[in-house]
């Protein structure tokens, strides 16, 4: 008897040294390069204030992010991940199938796509159409009955009234919500303008005028103060923290600022959200704190301090509501996934 009391005493106490060591003390963040900067702020914040570690958080792209959260439920996977678009019904139905079956999300502000330049060049304002001529693969021939293969070379043989300038965009690649973004918010979107395309069309040229620039935002702005003849898109908030180098170029008219995003007549503008995996927070130290951080008024309010590196803050009454939700760790359910959000759907 003796002996096997010993044995479960053993048994109890190896179970919780392997515990131990599964547990961490540092917080994993991966995901959406346009969130990047916002989570960094908080991350840093939380490690000074808090006497916690800081968390460590990796550059993804929301794709890519969501592929590694959704992987598995274990502690050698993601905490959080942050995406410039909504969880998507194939990503949520993979969290399932993985074992990631309680997740609550945030939504942290809003953001827009900026299309920006040097600041060497003149002023340059676009229409969704004539961006969506510009990178698309096939454009409609000259009758409009027929699909081509993208003739156009320069912005001039778009329009006339538009630069005799080499067609050259740094975008993002397809593992980034941002690009997810862009193609719906523009190529989706001015597609429908053409007939000939029967619906919706997104298909991006692939001959050297668009090109990958990685998940690296600040390189695409680095590039741009290099290279007159080159735009670029990217969330808004890196051409906030870049006006001495680049500017804005105006899209349907509209400048992409953070009153034109806040108030949503700026035509590419969309929410920011990051996931958190609710079954780690006994095991990892600290997670509830730094998404309570994260969304309290001092980080994403009205006078908030991730406004001045380029987060549009939500209304006051949908912060409330998104404050609370995080509180309560309100569980992400299909429903909210299908209608692209992350609070409850009455």
């Amino acid at each position: 008897m003796k002996f096997w009391k010993k044995a479960v005493v053993s048994t109890i106490v190896a179970a919780a040294v392997v515990t131990a060591a599964q547990a961490r003390d540092q917080i994993r963040i991966v995901g959406s390069s346009t969130v990047y900067p916002f989570a960094s702020y908080v991350a840093e914040e939380f490690g000074v204030t808090t006497g916690n570690k800081t968390p460590v958080i990796e550059s993804t792209g929301s794709g890519g992010g969501m592929k590694i959260f959704c992987s598995g439920n274990g502690l050698d996977t993601p905490d959080f991940t942050n995406a410039s678009r909504p969880m998507k019904p194939s990503e949520f139905a993979d969290c399932q199938k993985n074992g990631v079956k309680n997740i609550t999300g945030m939504v942290v502000g809003y953001d827009g796509i900026s299309i920006a330049q040097s600041n060497e060049n003149k002023e340059m304002k676009l229409t969704k159409e004539q961006i969506f001529l510009a990178l698309a693969e096939e454009v409609p021939s000259k009758d409009g009955k027929s699909l081509i293969k993208n003739p156009y070379k320069k912005w001039s043989d778009i329009d006339p009234s538009l630069p005799n300038r080499e067609i050259r965009m740094i975008g993002a690649p397809t593992t980034s919500g941002t690009r997810d973004a862009f193609d719906e918010m523009v190529m989706e979107k001015a597609s429908k303008s053409f007939p000939v395309y029967g619906g919706e069309y997104k298909k991006v040229r692939t001959d050297g005028a668009y090109i990958p620039g990685g998940e690296n935002d600040n390189l695409i702005v680095q590039q741009l103060a290099q290279d007159k003849s080159a735009m670029g898109y990217f969330g808004y908030s890196f051409l906030e923290e870049n006006h001495n180098k680049i500017s804005g170029v105006s899209i349907d008219g509209v400048m992409p600022t953070a009153d034109t995003i806040a108030d949503g007549s700026y035509p590419v503008a969309r929410s920011l959200f990051v996931y958190m995996k609710n079954d780690h927070i006994k095991d990892v130290k600290g997670m509830k704190e730094f998404a309570n951080l994260f969304m309290s008024e001092s980080m994403i309010g009205s006078k908030g301090v991730l406004k001045t590196i380029g987060l549009i803050p939500l209304p006051e009454k949908m912060r409330k509501k998104a404050r609370e939700s995080v509180k309560n760790l309100t569980p992400l359910t299909k429903e909210m996934v299908d209608k692209h959000t992350v609070l409850p759907v009455k």
